[in-house]
């Protein structure tokens, strides 16, 4: 019989209730030196509390932590590091007037006697940069306050490696958020380097290709619940997937099916300096997908169509009337909504309320002589914040604060608002983990058999398949062909999408 494995950290029968919410409910779970735990769940399953139980934020309501057998009980995130458990959070806590060897070493600067050893502290930073593999990404004498988002999450992940006491086991809360593919590829080393030497290392993440290139193992929440843990060599996506939300991969997307109108988008001809010769329509009550590999123009199209770029020559009509939208503002009034692929940075006011996200496109209807009606603004976001079930415990919160899907649900309740007659989604699920994935299914759906006209373009092949009436697939900035929803398969998409030769593959 063999024995069994070294456990680094034991969670057992952990149960947290905040008030009548159970955020986790009897969870038990190993966290095993040499390992990497990959933990999933939707948003709302209990990953973050229980990251939080982890690192002595939360004390559990019920149950108990275990090192090497022994019960542990951590107070405050202190006692936590000093038995070496160590989180890092997807929004690091940053002090921004000091510099940035400042603030990896925070509470052990190096120092002669009473005077602070400034050209140790930078030599000391230097070492660690170069040591983990970001030399060159950050600057030890950059202030705390210049730093992108990336670069605040390794400065995080830096304190904690330079730490006195070594990390026995380090939780990585979705860390690759804000990360170039680089920076992505530089953590990943990292990961594996620290679970060689040793550690156990917890990654939580809803994007299923880096699970699947970093776990040995991956545990799932539902509902604060463990639903199970699988070893990753013998699991699979869709396996997960039914473990997170109850449901099959292919129930995900699946269209109810409505019946088509009027034309409401037609292109003649459409040429920009990204794209040539665009012609199709999109009908009431339609979802047209826009299909095609990165740098075949759809993104491009799709601002032409808004006014975000010129259109050089051909016609675009809305509604049997042509457009000539110098700009978004004016494709607004003509009726058209369009949520951009980087939500958070061309969509939304991460810093601003829900309420200010969704009632800015409606301003000239709630507000006179320059005033805002506030009660009728709350109840007009109210009832958009209901309908697509964005999850937020106010219309006053922050939407950086939101998950994913919950800021991308915000950009949709801020166009149905609006009351559009097409709506462009570009990538409308990216990001997003799968039960938000099938939230916006579903209010796709039901936007397309309550008669609107939706231009979808995605990447992502199982979506275009279960959300399109037809499929228009782009290749080099031209529109390589169009395929019915009753003869679209995987094949019929990418062969029209794939260049014949090097000369398509740019316009």
């Amino acid at each position: 019989m063999s024995a069994p494995p070294p456990v680094a950290l034991r969670a057992e029968g952990i149960s947290k209730r905040f008030a009548a919410v159970a955020a986790l409910s009897d969870v038990s779970l190993d966290f095993r030196p040499g390992e990497v735990l990959a933990l999933m769940g939707e948003n709302g399953a209990g990953k973050s509390t229980l990251l939080r139980v982890l690192s002595g934020d939360h004390a559990p309501t019920e149950g108990h932590l275990e090192i090497n057998g022994e019960r542990v009980a951590f107070d405050t995130p202190r006692a936590a590091m000093a038995a070496g458990v160590r989180v890092i959070y997807q929004e690091p806590e940053i002090i921004p007037h000091v510099s940035v060897a400042e603030n990896v070493f925070v509470g052990e600067l190096p120092a002669r006697g009473r005077v602070f050893n400034r050209r140790a502290l930078t030599q000391a930073t230097e070492e660690a940069l170069e040591r983990y593999g970001f030399a060159g990404v950050l600057d030890p004498a950059t202030l705390g306050s210049k730093l992108s988002p990336a670069q605040r999450q390794l400065v995080e992940i830096l304190r904690v490696l330079v730490a006195v006491t070594p990390p026995k086991v380090i939780a990585f809360d979705e860390p690759t958020s804000s990360l170039s593919e680089h920076e992505v590829e530089a953590l990943f080393r990292l990961i594996r380097r620290l679970r060689d030497d040793g550690v156990a290392v917890v990654y939580v993440s809803h994007r299923m290709n880096e699970i699947f290139q970093l776990a040995d193992r991956i545990a799932v929440l539902r509902d604060g619940r463990l639903i199970g843990a699988r070893e990753a060599s013998a699991t699979d996506e869709n396996e997960l997937i039914r473990m997170m939300i109850g449901r099959d991969l292919s129930e995900l997307v699946r269209r109810s099916g409505s019946d088509t109108g009027d034309v409401m988008l037609k292109l003649s001809n459409v040429s920009t300096d990204d794209v040539q010769d665009i012609s199709f329509e999109v009908r009431t009550g339609e979802v047209v997908c826009l299909a095609g590999l990165v740098g075949a123009g759809r993104s491009e199209l799709a601002k032409a169509i808004v006014g975000d770029y010129p259109v050089r020559s051909g016609t675009v009509e809305l509604d049997g009337k042509p457009l000539r939208a110098k700009n978004p503002g004016d494709a607004v009034k003509a009726g058209i909504g369009f949520a951009p692929e980087e939500r958070k940075a061309d969509a939304l006011l991460m810093q601003r309320s829900v309420r200010d996200n969704v009632s800015i496109a409606v301003l000239d209807r709630i507000r006179r002589f320059r005033v805002v009606k506030r009660a009728k603004e709350r109840a007009l976001v109210d009832e958009y914040v209901r309908e697509l079930r964005v999850r937020t415990p106010s219309m006053e919160q922050e939407v950086r604060k939101l998950s994913g899907g919950n800021q991308q649900k915000t950009v949709l309740a801020r166009w149905l608002a609006r009351h559009p007659k097409l709506l462009i989604l570009d990538e409308p699920t990216r990001g997003v983990d799968v039960g938000a994935k099938a939230e916006i299914y579903r209010i796709i759906d039901g936007l397309a058999r309550d008669g609107m006209a939706l231009l979808v373009i995605s990447s992502d092949l199982p979506e275009v398949l279960g959300l399109a009436d037809r499929i228009v697939v782009m290749r080099g900035g031209r529109v390589a062909g169009e395929i019915a929803r009753s003869e679209a398969t995987e094949e019929a998409v990418l062969t029209l999408a794939i260049p014949a030769t090097e000369a398509e593959v740019t316009p």
